[in-house]
């Protein structure tokens, strides 16, 4: 037992402890209660600017054969782009015939890491193309053995890491008519597999893959080995037939030719379609549209670029489809109305993001100050590269910053048929983290790869920090 002395001590100990933590809490809620926080909000609104953003938009193709025979890339690469500064992207095609027979030489590896590191020096992310042929005569020059493809594309490998970051999609599989996949030896579902299964595990996880049609991906992903775990999340599609007829000239069912005993048939347009729809909300899809026909009339071509979840067209081919959508007039409610179809689906060929709302409260009971966006993508298809987002406050009298990352992804955010949803984007900023200061606060978007600040689609201009979306004091 304690005594009567050792129990007054306790209880005044105790006594004194509870009025510091008292006063000590009453401080500090004295402190929030007086905090006075003025906050202004942005208001923003939907542009139909053009928004050069990585990944995305149309493309223009250049070609290249490899030989032993010294190139000099940078005279010509940059010759040949000189003029091209309307896109982000372009479709780089490598013709690798003079090897068809064995291993690429060392002379060949040198000058295909020369022009790697020419293109890039470009600002643009490149779309890759190898090829054995590039004048639709593959029989000829397409090796005789699946052994030597294999090699290449293993001999390739540090190039493919070497400039992943560049690298935005890898189309096809080296294989048939200017590395289109069609009049090749090697179709068969298990060359089809053994030749993706290399390819995926010679390329950085952040490079997406592309094969011609969706019954080559199904073919492929038909499979429970390791290659189509890891292919899963990479393969896309390219599709150079694009709305050139009910089939697009063959990727889907043809009436005629129902591939009957194939195990992975093609299927008919609206079943094709429905599946890109799903996938390719995590993959990209591109390629060229070609054949003036009701398919690619503005309308019809709209809905299927929707669906199909279009992310990048050759902006040469075919020019009677693009003529076409140029001399048509877009009729809706909004910013683009009245605007020619070939610049409106260049504004929304893959991701367009646009600021919905924005704004900034005051949470006096946690004291903290919440900053808010609420996005939309307007675009065809999702932001599939991963991107940096985060909200800035910048103290401009004092030139000081203060980064506070959001975690939440883009993911959900399709575009194409599902244009008008929209996602919340917050972060909660304790008031101890900063100085009683003024504030402005931006929001942005950063992509991964290349360091861009991802433009969006609102009249309000980005500044160096982002986009601006209030500004705040506090004492």
């Amino acid at each position: 037992m304690i005594s009567r002395r050792e129990a007054k001590v306790i209880f005044f100990s105790c006594s004194f402890i509870l009025v510091v933590l008292t006063a000590v809490c009453m401080f500090f809620l004295t402190r929030i209660w007086e905090r006075k926080v003025e906050i202004e909000n942005e208001i923003f609104t939907e542009s139909s600017r053009e928004l050069q953003n990585p990944n995305r938009g149309f493309y223009k193709l250049y070609s290249f054969q490899i030989t032993d025979e010294k190139q000099d890339y940078t005279r010509t690469v940059p010759a040949l782009y000189q003029q091209d500064t309307a896109t982000k992207l372009t479709l780089v095609q490598i013709c690798l015939k003079a090897y068809r027979q064995g291993a690429i030489t060392e002379e060949g590896l040198a000058n295909i890491e020369a022009l790697f590191d020419v293109l890039g020096a470009l600002d643009k992310q490149l779309i890759v193309r190898f090829t054995y042929d590039i004048d639709g005569q593959n029989e000829k020059y397409e090796p005789e053995s699946l052994d030597i493809i294999l090699t290449h594309m293993e001999q390739l490998a540090y190039i493919f890491r070497e400039y992943s970051e560049k690298i935005f999609s890898l189309q096809g599989l080296f294989i048939g008519n200017w590395g289109e996949m069609n009049g090749t030896r090697y179709s068969s579902d298990e060359d089809l597999r053994k030749l993706a299964g290399k390819l995926v595990r010679v390329t950085e996880e952040s490079t997406f893959l592309a094969v011609r049609s969706p019954a080559q991906w199904r073919s492929i992903m038909h499979s429970d080995n390791a290659s189509g775990n890891l292919l899963k999340s990479r393969l896309g599609f390219f599709n150079d037939g694009m709305l050139g007829n009910k089939s697009d000239y063959g990727t889907y069912k043809i009436e005629e030719n129902t591939d009957e005993g194939m195990p992975f048939p093609r299927l008919e347009r609206e079943e094709e379609l429905k599946f890109q729809n799903e996938l390719c909300r995590d993959v990209p899809n591109g390629g060229e549209v070609i054949h003036d026909n009701i398919y690619n009339d503005l309308d019809n071509a709209i809905k299927d670029l929707e669906v199909m979840h279009v992310t990048y067209l050759n902006r040469a081919y075919d020019q009677a489809v693009l003529e076409k959508w140029s001399k048509s007039v877009i009729k809706e409610d909004g910013c683009f109305n009245g605007m020619d179809g070939l610049t409106y689906i260049e504004r929304r060929l893959g991701y367009r993001l646009a600021i919905v709302d924005a704004g900034l409260r005051y949470q006096s009971r946690e004291d903290t100050l919440t900053a808010e966006v609420t996005l939309k993508n307007m675009g065809f298809a999702p932001l599939y590269k991963k991107a940096k987002i985060q909200i800035i406050l910048y103290d401009e009298k004092n030139d000081q910053t203060f980064v506070y990352p959001i975690d939440q992804g883009l993911h959900t955010l399709i575009g194409g048929n599902e244009k008008e949803d929209t996602l919340l984007l917050s972060v909660d900023i304790p008031f101890q983290d900063i100085p009683e200061k003024e504030y402005r606060v931006y929001f942005s978007i950063v992509d991964s790869d290349t360091g861009e600040h991802i433009l969006l689609a609102n009249e309000e201009n980005e500044e160096a920090y982002g986009y601006r979306i209030g500004r705040f004091s506090w004492r």
